[in-house]
Order: structure tokens, then C-alpha cells, then sequence
């Protein structure tokens, strides 16, 4: 093992698939001459040239459309958005012509590439530049949309989309490229819609996903010295969701709180309920409760943005809420 930071993770991902592969290739704003805008592809020019790394325009449907026919002539294409909200620019070519080409192709073009960079809040961004897209892109059949939440299921997880021959949405935030955290040496990959159960327990079950965790982490602590046993469980994908290990969860823990970024309606959250209900509803001594963001746009007072947020109070009272305490 050896400690990374976050945007180290990724570089060694997308460094060693490039190395593996010669059809691997970054574009995007900055990533080239100034490294990346979060310093993900330092070194990265050096070592495989202008012609692998290359820095774009500030035109993201351009380019994004650039990589999307490179994919479907055989390249795989990394597309770093230097933040997701500006990725709605290119929302049609990620939905219309990536998600959508091997059907409407009638399985002749594959579109084997990876979307990815920072996503949800990050400060007083503002709402413009503030929204969590992991609801939105999961929406959309064709697309799979992974979300890791440390360093080592930065690399696993990257390392499967890349090889991956579906376009792939690849979800990070701005707060954690600095985070710190042991990743296995080697060749290493964690397969696309497979959860992970972070902390066993016996009387809740906790899913989240992203850098939310840290939140989740935070109420568990408090919520251990009340002496409720939780159990969490970071999807990790949210397209596919790995909905077996959460129904196996509820069986033993009969009580379910899912904690999210994004916004309440139409959300994972709410998808979740519906699948727990449908599927485990025999199980179930409570409702299931839900932790989101308030269902406004985030604001830039940085007074207003903890209020929006998911906290770990409202996690903790969530908990006891389903606990009926």
C-alpha cells in the first residue's frame, strides 16, 4: 500500500491505461501546459506529449464532441470538465450521441469513453456552479456514472471506465483532489456497480456516496456513543446501483437512512426508496428516511450554504428518527 492524494489517484490511473494502452488519450481546458486546472494531470504532457494530453478551447460541446467520434473510430477518450456545471454545455453530446449511439447504431459503434471531473458543491461557488449531477446522468440509459469517494476507489474505479467499451460518467468534487488515503500497489481496479460496506453494524443501514461520506462518517461517531450500531454503505456507482447489497443490508438491520448531496426530487435517494420498498418492504420496521440537500439552489452566503447541505446533525436525527427514538 502507499498514500496518494486524491488527484494523485487519478494521474496513476489514467498514466498507467495510457502506458497499457496507446489508444488512451486526455483532452480538455488546461490539462496539458498548465497541468490540469486541479493539478490531476501533473506530469502528464511530459511524458506522453501534445499529441495524448491535449489542451482545448474553452468550448465544451466542441470538444467533448471531438472525443465522442474519436471513440467511435476506435480511440478511448478521457474528457476532463474543469467542473461539471460546465458540462451542461455539452449535455447534448454526452446524452444524445454517447449514451444513445450503440442502440441507435444498432450495435455497430461503441463509444468508449470517460467524462469526468468536479462535481457538486465546493464553497461559495455560487448555484450556477454548485450542482450535484449524479441524479441527472444516472436518468439516462447507455450511460454509467461512478462516484469514488477516496483516493483507492479513485484508481480502481477509474482504471474500470477507462477500460470500460460504455460511455462513462465519472463524478469527483473539487473538495477531495487534496485528500489523502492508502491505495494498493500495482495493478489495481475495483469492478463498475459493485457497493461497498465501509462499516458493518446491526441496527441501521446508512448509503451514501461521494465526498458525503465524510458527513456520514461524522454522525456514525455520534451516533456509536448513543450505542446505535450503523451500517454504511458507499455505492460507489449510482448507474448501475448495486441494489442486492443494500436489500441484504435491511434484512439483518430492518431500518434504512440514505444520505445524499444533490437535490430531494427525482433523485437517487428517492430511487432508492422505491427499490427497498418494493423489494424489502417485509423487512422494514420504519420508513425509509432521506438526508438532502434543501430544494433550493445552493446560495454563495457561506452562512446559507450549511444550512442546504446535508449535516451531521440532520444525519444523526434521521437515524434515531427511523430508530424511534
Amino acid at each position: 500500500m502507499k498514500t496518494l492524494q486524491f488527484r494523485e489517484a487519478l494521474c496513476e490511473a489514467m498514466s498507467e491505461e495510457m502506458r497499457r494502452d496507446e489508444n488512451v488519450f486526455l483532452l480538455g481546458e488546461e490539462v496539458a501546459e498548465y497541468n490540469g486546472a486541479y493539478k490531476v494531470s501533473q506530469g502528464m504532457l511530459d511524458e506522453f506529449g501534445p499529441k495524448r494530453v491535449i489542451d482545448t478551447p474553452i468550448a465544451e460541446l466542441g470538444f467533448t464532441g471531438i472525443a465522442v467520434g474519436a471513440s467511435m473510430n476506435g480511440l478511448r477518450p478521457i474528457v476532463e470538465f474543469m467542473t461539471w456545471n460546465f458540462a451542461i454545455l455539452a449535455a447534448d453530446q454526452i446524452i444524445n450521441s454517447a449514451a444513445k449511439m450503440l442502440q441507435m447504431s444498432g450495435g455497430q459503434y461503441n463509444c468508449p469513453i470517460v467524462f469526468r471531473g468536479g462535481n457538486g458543491s465546493a464553497g461559495q461557488l455560487a448555484a450556477t456552479h454548485s450542482q450535484s449531477f449524479e441524479a441527472f446522468y444516472s436518468h439516462v440509459p447507455g450511460l454509467k456514472v461512478v462516484t469514488p469517494a477516496n483516493p483507492a476507489d479513485a484508481k480502481g474505479l477509474l482504471k474500470a471506465a477507462i477500460r470500460d467499451n460504455d460511455p462513462v460518467v465519472f463524478l469527483e468534487s473539487e473538495k477531495m483532489y487534496g485528500d489523502k488515503g492508502e491505495v494498493p500497489e500495482g495493478e489495481f481496479m475495483i469492478p463498475i456497480g459493485v457497493a461497498n460496506v465501509t462499516k458493518k453494524g446491526t441496527d441501521v443501514t446508512i448509503v451514501s456516496f461521494g465526498k458525503i461520506l465524510k458527513v456520514v462518517a461524522e454522525a456514525v461517531e455520534v451516533l456509536e456513543k448513543e450505542g446505535v450500531s450503523c451500517e454504511v454503505i458507499d455505492l460507489r456507482t449510482v448507474r448501475p446501483i448495486d441494489y442486492p447489497t443494500v436489500v441484504e443490508s435491511i434484512k439483518k438491520t430492518n431500518r434504512c437512512v440514505v444520505v445524499e448531496e444533490s437535490w430531494p426530487l427525482a433523485s437517487i435517494a428517492s430511487e432508492m426508496a422505491y427499490h427497498l420498498q418494493r423489494y424489502a418492504f417485509d423487512y422494514l420496521d420504519a420508513p425509509v428516511m432521506r438526508v438532502m440537500q434543501t430544494d433550493t439552489p445552493l446560495a454563495f452566503s457561506p452562512t446559507l450554504i450549511p444550512v442546504a447541505l446535508p449535516s451531521t446533525d440532520r444525519v444523526v436525527k434521521a437515524v434515531r428518527s427511523v430508530m424511534y427514538r
